[in-house]
């Protein structure tokens, strides 16, 4: 999901609660506690090997460095966050900068790489690369993404378990959050409280919330809402251990469901299952958003991206980012690897009347896809 449409309402929210509840948390969230103990973070041989492979990468790709700026891939290979420019050449030590273009380029020179290819990372700046390029003629800038994502794709047993501690930790704050619906409840309410219980939990994490006909819109709305009797609750979210991220998204009923809600839950449900079933080691990605996509589209939804239906693809890569290499979408025909982490999030939105998302993340084992959550078991249930 996009982190960002909720921020502004949270914020809104929180100061809702610090005046309204400053002495009068909800016994649910007053009652958790840290669970933060016994997290082992990336150690700096893990750190070492990254480099070392990013290096091997970097031969196959004829590409004598990688220029990065502050920020996840950076943070990847050093434990650190940096506000500057990170240079990781093929041979000698990785260098931090500033962003002064000249600085840059004679740090490159000195690192071996006058001329050449040298890969960019996503998140660099346009200004960098045009000012080096000026400075640096010789030089031909392309992609790093066959370096970066050639090593971030693939998760490390520590990476899965810092991902683990992340969605344990997503689960218990919306548990202690959703125990506190009650008649009336804005949904800046509803995103503070979740807040309140990540705090509680010790770490940092928010969520969307989004009540009725405005759980039909996948990135929610700022549209105010009060929570009524027979209104499905969508909240949508996660936090970061380490740096590492969860996703969890959970629809459940306030109230009695109607029929309708009931079918429509169930099928999203399946859809999700189907995801997970066909997410096997050498499927492409694209045949696990396909075969979520049938599910939908069998029971007269769509037909493909069109709503009332799925409007968006199954999932997306999870890691550093909450959105990361690669896709579950049509015409990406990559190839599952034990370790790849996605989010199973496929959507059913029916615009004017309410949408259902049920999303849990996985990670992909040789013997195929496994939750890192239990998946929710029913519309008014939405723990396992």
């Amino acid at each position: 999901m996009n982190r960002r449409i909720f921020l502004c309402t949270a914020a809104a929210g929180l100061r809702t609660i610090a005046r309204a509840q400053s002495s009068s948390v909800p016994e649910s969230i007053r009652n958790l506690r840290p669970m933060t103990v016994g997290i082992q973070p990336i150690t700096a041989g893990e750190r070492r090997a990254r480099v070392e492979k990013a290096r091997k990468l970097m031969r196959e790709n004829k590409i004598g460095a990688v220029v990065m700026e502050g920020g996840s891939s950076a943070f990847y290979f050093t434990g650190e966050h940096l506000d500057g420019v990170l240079i990781l050449p093929l041979r000698g030590e990785i260098l931090s900068l500033t962003r002064e273009y000249r600085a840059i380029a004679n740090a490159l020179k000195d690192s071996g790489v006058a001329a050449g290819r040298v890969g960019i990372e996503e998140r660099v700046h346009f200004d960098v690369v045009d000012g080096v390029s000026k400075l640096a003629p010789a030089l031909e800038f392309t992609s790093a993404d066959p370096i970066t994502a050639g090593c971030r794709v693939i998760k490390s047993p520590a990476e899965i378990a810092l991902m683990q501690r992340a969605n344990d930790i997503t689960i218990a704050a919306y548990r202690a959050a959703l125990a506190c619906l009650q008649e009336g409840m804005t949904q800046r309410e509803l995103s503070a409280l979740i807040g309140e219980a990540y705090r509680a939990l010790g770490v940092q994490g928010g969520a969307m919330a989004i009540f009725g006909k405005y759980t039909a819109f996948p990135h929610g709305s700022v549209q105010p809402q009060q929570l009524r009797e027979g209104d499905l609750v969508l909240i949508d979210d996660g936090c970061s251990v380490e740096g590492y991220q969860s996703d969890i998204t959970r629809t459940v009923i306030f109230g009695k469901p109607t029929a309708r809600q009931r079918e429509i839950w169930a099928l999203e449900r399946k859809a999700q299952d189907a995801a997970l079933a066909a997410a096997k080691p050498g499927a492409t990605c694209e045949s696990v958003d396909a075969a979520a996509r049938k599910v939908i589209t069998d029971a007269g939804f769509g037909p493909g991206y069109k709503v009332p239906g799925l409007p968006h693809r199954t999932g997306h890569g999870i890691g550093l980012d909450g959105h990361e290499w690669t896709y579950l979408v049509r015409g990406n025909k990559t190839r599952l690897q034990p370790g790849m982490c996605f989010s199973d999030e496929p959507t059913i939105a029916i615009y004017g009347e309410f949408g259902v998302r049920l999303e849990d993340c996985m990670y992909i084992t040789a013997d195929g896809a496994r939750m890192f959550t239990k998946q929710s078991p029913a519309i008014d249930q939405p723990f396992g």
